[in-house]
This record gives C-alpha cells, structure tokens and sequence, in this order.
C-alpha cells in the first residue's frame, strides 16, 4: 500500500498511517524502516499488531530532499546504522523532535532551546564488537536488519580506521589462528591516537570447550600472530567462566581533554573519540564555560571516572559496581582527595539514607545504563535533595520517565543538549543540568 510518512520515532522507523478509506485498518499505525518524514512511499506489511503494524520498504514513490545515499555498502542488510539515508545534519534533526516529543509526552517543561553538539559522522567509533562466523575461512560479522542471522563485513565505515584495519588483519589471519576455536565474539577497543589496541575475546555455546592449558595457549598463537600484522597491539583478553586470560597488557591509556585515564579489557568507556572533550565540558562546567566546583560531588554509575576525574570539586564520591570499571576508576583517581565506592547506585543510595554516609553532596552526576533510574532510585535522589544533579542519558524513554519523577522533588530542567554520539544511528546521548528550587 502508499504510506505518506509522518515523522521519524525513536528506533529508526518512520512513523505512516494506513489510509483512512482502508475497510479492515484504516487510521492504525505503521512503523517502516528505511523512510524519512514527508516521504511517499510503497510497502508491504510484514507484522500485524493491535494497535499498530510494521512493514517493509518496497519503493520510494517521494523521495525527501534529505535523503542521500549511504555510505556503507551493507545498508540495509545490516542492523547497526538505521539513519545512512539521511545526511548528517537532518540525522541530528530528526533526534531533536523525537527528543522533544518524548518530553512533550511525559509532560516534563523543558527550556526554550535544546542546545546540540556533533562531530563527524564517520570513523568516530573507538569500540566494535563483531560475531565470529566459520565459512571458507573466518569472517567476521553484524547482524542482519532485524534477524538475528549473521552478515559477514570486511569493513565498518563508522568505526576508527584502526579497527577497519583490524577486521581486516583478523579476517586474513583467524582461521589459520582458530579463532572460531578459541570465540564467538570479538571487541577492538582503540584510544583516541590509534596507537593503542585492546582486543577482547568472548567465547560462546558454539566455541569448542577447552581445557585452559589449550585455551592459553591459542590465545597467545592468536595475539602474537596478530601482533605481527598489527604492531600497536597492546592486549588481548579471553573472557571464559567468569575469569579472563590475556596476553600483552589489561589497559590502555585514553587521553582526553588532558585527563589520561586508564581503560581496561572487559571496562567500560564511551565510545566517540571525536566528541569525548565536548561531552567532557558540557558535564563538568556550567552554560557560562566555568567549571561545576565546590567542596562535595558525587559521580554515580561512574565507569573509569571519566566525570568524577574532571569534576573541580573537593572531594568527589564516585560509584562504580562492575569490577574491571571499578579497578580503572580507583587508579584514575589515585592521587586525588576522593573517595571510589564498589557499589551498586541503589545500594549507595540506600546506605546513605540509613545514615552510613553523612556528607550531602552539592552535586550529583549521573550516567546510567539505558534501563535509567527507576523510581526508588529517583526517590532516594529526592531524599539527599542535591541543589544540583547532571543528568547524562542515553536513552530519550527513559529520561523522560525520571526526570518526571523528580520533578516533584522541586527540581527543573536548566539546560538540555543533545550530544550526537552515534551518528547513523537512532542513538543519542543527553546531558541535562537540574537544579533544585
């Protein structure tokens, strides 16, 4: 059927409605991939649902001007970018309205103007992780648009050129390694020089078991024949039955606006080298460019420490539960008068509200996975009433659904900015000032 295309949702689809002249379905919504606003197009529904239906893209009868051509020969079989049909500037458009509409939607005011800040489209990922896949030789490979059936790639456009270089290398040299022996996953990991490479490996049920005399050995037969084709290898771990060997070193080093962090194999850090000092500066100064400072802050969900480390405060209390994070988070802020916590967020907060820790900070940042917060941690925020809090959200739904529950606690939105993290992608990164009334 011909779909005109009203707006773009989060997800990547573009949002049509069947014809109202439709006997069964006239008026339900459909969700298409692949489309842009304004666009008529033709195609075939593929999944009925009650309220709405998906389908797939059959022709663009109405191109929009905005639409440009890929720039990834594997769009769009493969399921990692949704926005390559659009150029960059509209990408970031369409992120601002949807980002609008959700706030709209759970009633939360928000300033006059969302400020925004992006960088360059391509090359900008530190961090990839592929499937193994076993065919003539080994490939390496994404999934399929929505399918869990894999596609093999010889190349990543949006990915740091050191990481083409290393699917490359692995490609050419995996299976004489025996790489589908020794994993089912891979992650290239680079720092922003390229001059430093972290490889992890990560076996599955189809990985053959065995004992860890072999697997240390393949691990090193595959990190040394690496090496030899990639000389700024710097480590390689294998992450098998809740322990991980490694050859080389754990870490590298991640310079970013001056601040070297250490970064680890299987930790975690953000994944845009271009735009890590920009969204540095929006979390750590105020709307004026001076620095956030004072005598207590607290930096939840804090991973390395990226944040609490650029933090100009007097003693920052940083919160990080996953182990190889929390064991980068403690030497990155070796030295400094702060104070590293291996906890979960819930369970800080809970210990601080039965009075295990006394000093109410002046500043509260966050970065949470995209679950968000959740009500009993938004009320336990409520509680401690921080006269600030910089909200870092990577997931629109569920930042809306917090800020609304902290609305209450007399808080309001100062400054919005959409960071555009993940350029050819439905993702994006917020960071939102909040101060309390």
């Amino acid at each position: 059927m011909k779909l005109r295309i009203e707006k773009a949702v989060y997800g990547g689809d573009g949002l049509a409605r069947i014809p109202a002249d439709e006997p069964t379905s006239g008026g339900k919504t459909v969700f298409v991939p692949g489309t842009l606003p304004g666009e008529l197009v033709e195609a075939s529904i593929t999944t009925e649902r009650r309220s709405f239906s998906t389908a797939g893209l059959t022709t663009i009868l109405e191109p929009s001007p905005e639409r440009v051509v890929p720039g990834c020969a594997y769009v769009p079989r493969c399921g990692g970018c949704q926005y390559q049909h659009a150029g960059a500037a509209f990408q970031l458009q369409m992120k601002l309205s949807i980002l609008k509409e959700t706030l709209a939607r759970a009633h939360v005011p928000v300033p006059a103007e969302i400020g925004s800040l992006a960088g360059p489209p391509w090359g900008y990922r530190n961090r990839i992780r592929l499937h193994v896949m076993k065919r003539a030789g080994v490939a390496l490979a994404y999934r399929r648009q929505g399918s869990h059936e894999l596609l093999p790639v010889t190349h990543c456009p949006i990915a740091a050129p050191l990481l083409e270089q290393a699917i490359a290398a692995v490609t050419r040299m995996g299976a004489e390694a025996g790489l589908d022996k020794l994993c089912d996953e891979v992650e290239f990991f680079t720092n922003s020089e390229q001059d430093q490479l972290l490889v992890s490996l990560w076996p599955g049920p189809r990985s053959h078991r065995q004992p860890a005399r072999l697997r240390d050995q393949a691990l090193e037969a595959f990190a040394e024949q690496l090496h030899a084709q990639l000389p700024v290898l710097t480590g390689v771990g294998l992450f098998a039955e809740g322990e991980m060997m490694h050859w080389g070193q754990r870490s590298l080093t991640y310079t970013v606006s001056g601040h070297a962090y250490q970064a680890s194999l299987g930790g975690f850090f953000q994944v845009n080298r271009f735009l890590l000092p920009g969204l540095l500066q929006l979390a750590a100064e105020n709307s004026a460019g001076e620095k956030r400072s004072g005598g207590v802050a607290w930096d939840l969900y804090s991973g390395a420490g990226l944040f609490a480390r650029a933090l100009d405060f007097a003693n920052v209390t940083a919160v990080e539960s996953a182990g190889f994070s929390a064991d980068d988070l403690k030497h990155n802020l070796a030295g400094k008068a702060h104070r590293v916590v291996r906890s979960s967020t819930l369970d800080f907060l809970r210990n601080h509200s039965s009075g295990a820790a006394k000093a109410k900070p002046e500043l509260i940042l966050l970065d949470p996975p995209r679950a968000g917060l959740g009500k009993e941690i938004c009320a336990h925020l409520g509680s401690v009433a921080a006269p600030a809090i910089v909200y870092i959200s990577c997931d629109p739904a569920t930042f809306a659904r917090d800020i609304q529950s902290l609305l209450p606690f007399k808080y309001s939105l100062e400054t919005i900015h959409l960071v555009d993290l993940f350029p050819q992608t439905f993702h994006m990164e917020t960071v939102t000032f909040l101060k309390r009334n």
